[in-house]
């Protein structure tokens, strides 16, 4: 199974949404994230993934015309900017929408913006676990 989470930049949301899908559909599933542009992994996405045990500091940012080729069997857009934006990917995929916000929009101290990061990957993560047990464990 393929999967796909696209999001505008691909350097909060869809980086945290990667990292959890792996997590939890392990070699059931293939992930793969991508924005409509790429502006790199998010510094603070990292740290607070690392405080979840995620690693993602490996993860790169990778441009959604990359995978125009690529069958995927689930593709997850995660802002409203994505979901508009999403080309039409070959195969019979189905869509996912999720519009979480983007904490890299956050203004303020450096706790606050990452208190905001740390909310926005609490919405992620539950997204992700029941988005694996409704789609990839049930196989």
């Amino acid at each position: 199974m393929k999967i796909l989470v696209l999001c505008t930049g691909n350097s909060c949301r869809s980086q945290m949404a990667h990292g959890y899908l792996e997590h939890y559909a392990g070699r059931r599933a293939e992930v793969y994230s991508a924005g409509v542009e790429t502006h790199g992994v998010n510094p603070r996405a990292i740290a607070v993934m690392k405080e979840d045990d995620i690693d993602i500091s490996h993860h790169t940012s990778n441009n959604v015309d990359e995978y125009r080729d690529i069958a995927f069997d689930h593709v997850i857009t995660v802002c409203d900017n994505a979901r508009e934006a999403c080309p039409v990917f070959p195969g019979h995929g189905a869509k996912h929408h999720h519009d979480f916000p983007d904490p890299a929009n956050v203004k303020g101290s450096e706790e606050e913006i990452m208190d905001a990061f740390r909310r926005v990957r609490h919405e992620i993560k539950n997204y992700c676990r029941d988005f694996v047990e409704r789609h990839v464990l049930v196989l």
